[in-house]
């Protein structure tokens, strides 16, 4: 069962991830590029604006301790422009397509359901409300450069979004008895009541509509990514089931 479980997920986490992969570089990628322009466009004229100031003005800037300094950190590691990008973007989704498979595999045969193309597409969709939409709903996808709340504020956030919808959906489509159907729908609501953790209201140089794309195309390229998992695996669980044994000639 383990050694099904795992190759069922292997083959439905990498067609996923191909299928993704060729999504992402063709639609979100160029918006990613375009987002560090605008980003390195912003820091060049920050800097210009620095160095223009007054002598004695920015000595004085310096003069109330190291925070000055602090704000310039060193900028986060990033994969190199052209095929470096596009390797690092394909071996993320493999990651990712892989786990998540084993996740929706593991889920179906704990609700005793059997894998099947069309339940392990139910189940996908069910994924994907989950793990993408909910949180998309208080934290959208965000291009390089936009104004972002802490990261561990936005991971608690997300991990309580991703969790309390998931259980939602359970007690909804699984256990189905007004009760639980009540319980779900609290728990699907409670973490945007709660509300997202929010950000400081600054001026950003993104402008709105290529914020506004990214986070649409990011979502509907999430939900073929889940589609393609849940298919792909009830088709190779059925593919890598046990053969059965040939009877003896006599």
């Amino acid at each position: 069962m383990l050694i099904r479980l795992l190759s069922a997920a292997l083959a439905a986490g990498f067609l996923a991830a191909v299928v993704a992969t060729g999504l992402e570089l063709a639609l979100t990628s160029p918006l990613i590029i375009a987002a560090e322009r605008f980003e390195t466009h912003a820091a060049v004229e920050a800097s210009a604006a620095e160095t223009s100031r007054p002598l004695l003005h920015r000595a004085h800037a310096h003069e109330g301790g190291h925070e000055a300094g602090e704000a310039h950190a060193a900028p986060e590691w990033q994969p190199g422009e052209g095929v470096p990008r596009m390797l690092f973007t394909g071996l993320a989704t493999l990651v990712g397509g892989i786990g998540y498979a084993l996740l929706l595999g593991a889920v179906m045969l704990a609700c005793g359901r059997e894998p099947t193309p069309e339940r392990g597409l139910a189940f996908a969709v069910a994924g994907f409300l989950a793990v993408a939409l909910a949180p998309a709903l208080g934290l959208p996808p965000e291009l390089p450069g936009s104004e972002a709340a802490p990261l561990a504020t936005r991971q608690a956030w997300w991990v309580m979004t991703a969790t309390a919808t998931a259980m939602g959906l359970y007690l909804i489509a699984i256990r189905r008895v007004p009760i639980t159907i009540l319980g779900g729908l609290v728990l699907i609501v409670a973490p945007h009541l709660a509300g997202a953790p929010e950000v400081a209201v600054g001026k950003s140089e993104l402008p709105a509509g290529l914020a506004a794309q990214f986070a649409a195309r990011s979502l509907a390229i999430g939900f073929v990514f889940w589609a393609v998992i849940g298919l792909a695996f009830g088709r190779a669980w059925r593919t890598f089931a046990p053969k059965p044994a040939v009877a003896a000639r006599a």
